[in-house]
């Protein structure tokens, strides 16, 4: 199926779920539900049952505001987004606070923690240890892609303190892994 015939599926989707189709939100649901899975579960820090309690609610809250939808956008980039938003409402009220830091104190010392460049899950384990806000300023830069001015609008930070912290975010992460600055 090309990408304008599953768009023209996901628009009929999207205003039959709308109007209550509960078939037509399980379609779309397994179409998306990997994409926000992945993009919340990053957030989370990695942690799976988290990651899956926050695609949950995102999918809940999707159901009930799809019938404000109003198609400016694809389905799929306003339901990443309502995710997003989900994932990060979960670390505010975590209190992660927008600039603390984890003090260099508290991470292991270089050589502590094995690591292999090739091996994902020690790079996922060592992002999942950054502090809340941080994790999200680098996973939202470095791996979603978003602009330091989204990702302050988001957070409720300036630029620059969105900068600063991929830049600390970054560090920590090289201390973690054991690699020399």
């Amino acid at each position: 199926m090309s990408p304008a015939s599953t768009r023209a599926n996901d628009t009929d989707d999207v205003r039959a779920a709308a109007a209550g189709d509960r078939h037509a939100f399980q379609r779309l649901y397994r179409l998306h539900a990997g994409r926000v899975h992945g993009a919340v579960y990053r957030l989370a820090g990695y942690d799976h049952a988290r990651a899956e309690d926050l695609t949950q609610d995102a999918f809940i809250r999707a159901w009930q505001k799809l019938p404000g939808f109003r198609h400016e956008s694809a389905f799929g980039t306003w339901l990443y987004r309502l995710a997003i938003n989900v994932a990060l409402m979960d670390i505010r009220a975590r209190g992660a606070d927008p600039v603390s830091m984890l003090d260099d104190d508290h991470l292991p010392e270089a050589g502590e923690t094995p690591f292999c460049a090739a091996e994902r899950v020690e790079l996922e384990r060592a992002i999942g240890q950054l502090p809340p806000r941080a994790r999200a300023v680098l996973v939202l830069h470095d791996i979603e892609g978003w602009r330091h001015e989204d990702i302050g609008s988001e957070l409720g930070m300036a630029v620059g303190t969105s900068k600063a912290q991929l830049h600390r975010a970054r560090g920590l992460l090289r201390k973690i892994l054991g690699e020399s600055s």
